[in-house]
């Protein structure tokens, strides 16, 4: 409101009330910087010739990701953090999706029997969440099927509930249909967008793959700054 008097005062006075207010605009603004991740080492096994095409598979690409900019100061707070499933593990532990290790060994990946299965972190307290880094499986060349990110500060998920990421364009998950596009598993792994969404649990679903119908998870890093 303030804006439209000065504008109705004159350009000059206009001029001049902007000139006041442009400090504090850039006061409010964070600093961005480009988000760090700690990647794996890439996969040693050699690319399929059978991979998965068509206009809802993002092409296979070895270049690095472009810059994702982030607030300065977010951390990693998904880092040792609890976290529970739909099922549990046949192989590996819940505790290693959020122990930092996600290199392209066996013993580093957490398995889950097929169909639509779910892990979820709690992250201790609500956080401005700007970016969600996924690496479900990049010991193979494969594509994840009904990739879905939530989050809500309800644990069983009832309420309050935002979808953040969600692939699955047929709702086979009974989630909703999704429109984002299905992704190849690299040591890269996936990030997401989370646009500062306050959340204090993230639960991450998937059904299968391209290379199995079993499900697997390495590791989840959630980066954020606490919840003003």
């Amino acid at each position: 409101m303030k804006l439209i008097h000065f504008f109705k005062a004159g350009p000059t006075t206009a001029l001049a009330g902007l000139l006041l207010c442009l400090p504090l605009l850039c006061a409010e603004a964070p600093a961005k910087e480009a988000l760090a991740l700690q990647l794996p080492a890439p996969t040693l096994k050699g690319t399929p010739e059978d991979l998965p095409k068509g206009p809802n598979i993002e092409p296979l690409t070895d270049k690095p990701r472009p810059p994702f900019m982030v607030p300065r100061g977010v951390t990693n707070v998904a880092l040792g953090k609890p976290v529970t499933s739909s099922v549990a593990p046949f192989s590996g532990e819940l505790n290693q999706i959020t122990d930092g290790k996600k290199e392209a060994f066996d013993y580093d990946a957490v398995e889950f029997k097929k169909g639509t299965q779910w892990v979820q972190v709690d992250l201790g307290d609500a956080y401005s969440i700007y970016a969600i880094a996924l690496w479900h499986d990049h010991r193979y060349i494969q594509v994840m099927h009904d990739v879905i990110v939530q989050v809500s500060d309800d644990p069983a998920f009832k309420t309050n509930v935002q979808t953040l990421f969600n692939n699955d364009v047929d709702n086979s998950a009974a989630l909703g249909a999704g429109t984002d596009r299905e992704y190849f598993e690299t040591h890269q792994g996936k990030v997401i967008d989370a646009k500062g969404v306050k959340a204090r649990y993230l639960r991450g679903y998937t059904k299968g793959s391209t290379s199995s119908a079993l499900n697997c998870w390495q590791e989840i890093e959630v980066y954020a700054l606490p919840a003003k």
